[in-house]
């Protein structure tokens, strides 16, 4: 079968290590891929804009907080301030004549910078305590960018992107900033992977199951938990300026409030904490079910075969959606990763299935 390991399964530890040990895996990885640099020639520019652009840029900021979240284990209901604060940083530093690239990067190192002041906190306190602290990361940067002319022009005010160049293309068409957005999303997607099978991802993971115990066998549980806070402050920061410069082309403090801060959590809960692919199926979910459903609701509602009101059709995919995320809550707490996994075990043995006496 091609969805099957047969044989030894590892005779050295490179092996044992691999990324894709399925043939299959890698395959569909790579085809996947494919798919993505292929899009702008199989679908419209609205479809790539509206749909496929922020997708990736999404994902790209649940990963980052995947390997606070799902990897570390430390809770951060803030996230949304960390990419404000990469999003202002990386268009003030242009406007300034950076180019786009160091801009990249100082706009991830000033929200790690200010993401690690903030997840100090999780050195003396953790679960609902650490939350208080990351909340009142994201009131206190809210309130800066706000109230701080200097950074966001004024309350209310909206802060143009600068034309810039990446890699030598301009960055003024959708295509240029999909693949801009796709580059990032992938890289993100390659370091999450590889990061998990490091030493560094293994303390992490010890300290996410129990620091404690953690401490116990040598490992240094300050330092990972600042270098966690760190790594994915710096990440969240880099997709701050990629949301900016590829998405929104421009940024107003309404972009990153803590309605946002809540879906960046739900897209990593519902997808799986943890996982890699979860947090792309989780993007999908919270971003673009929503759309599908509004549409879905409209178009019966057009063509007759549901008679509502206005008002309550604008409210059913709303129900919907909520019911769904209940029933992921109850039916499947793992998430959407979980299923794609049973799925994909489910053909590792067909058809030899194990049946229960």
């Amino acid at each position: 079968m091609f969805y099957r390991l047969a044989g030894v399964y590892h005779t050295t530890y490179a092996g044992e290590r691999k990324l894709w040990p399925v043939p299959a895996d890698r395959w569909q990885a790579l085809g996947v891929l494919a798919l993505g640099l292929l899009a702008p020639l199989l679908v419209g520019d609205l479809y790539l804009s509206s749909y496929l652009l922020p997708w990736l840029v999404w994902t790209a900021a649940a990963l980052s907080l995947t390997l606070l979240m799902g990897v570390a284990g430390q809770l951060h209901f803030g996230f949304a301030a960390v990419m404000a604060i990469g999003a202002y940083t990386a268009i003030h530093l242009t406007r300034f004549g950076v180019p786009f690239e160091i801009a990249l990067l100082g706009a991830g190192l000033m929200a790690a910078a200010i993401g690690s002041l903030f997840g100090a906190a999780a050195l003396r306190v953790k679960g609902l305590y650490l939350v208080m602290a990351t909340l009142a990361m994201q009131y206190l940067v809210d309130w800066t960018i706000i109230n701080v002319p200097a950074i966001s022009g004024g309350a209310q005010a909206t802060l143009q992107a600068p034309e810039v160049s990446f890699l030598g293309a301009p960055m003024t068409n959708d295509t240029v900033q999909y693949y801009g957005a796709l580059l990032w999303a992938a890289f993100l997607t390659v370091f999450i992977m590889n990061i998990k099978r490091s030493a560094f991802g293994r303390a992490l993971v010890a300290v996410r199951d129990k620091d404690f115990a953690a401490a116990v066998i040598g490992v240094n549980v300050f330092r990972y938990k600042l270098l966690a806070f760190f790594t994915s402050s710096f990440l969240g920061g880099v997709s701050g300026a990629v949301l900016a410069f590829c998405y929104y082309e421009a940024v107003t403090p309404e972009q990153f409030s803590f309605d946002v801060s809540i879906q960046f959590v739900a897209m990593v809960l519902v997808g799986g904490l943890g996982s890699v692919i979860g947090a792309y199926l989780g993007a999908a979910f919270v971003l673009l079910l929503p759309i599908v459903l509004t549409n879905l609701v409209a178009g019966l509602a057009d063509s007759g075969l549901l008679t509502i009101s206005q008002n309550l059709q604008s409210h059913i995919p709303l129900m919907a959606y909520g019911a769904l995320i209940i029933a992921f809550l109850l039916f499947e707490p793992l998430g959407l990763a979980k299923i794609y996994d049973n799925l994909r075990n489910y053909f590792r043995v067909w058809p030899f299935q194990h049946t229960r006496n």
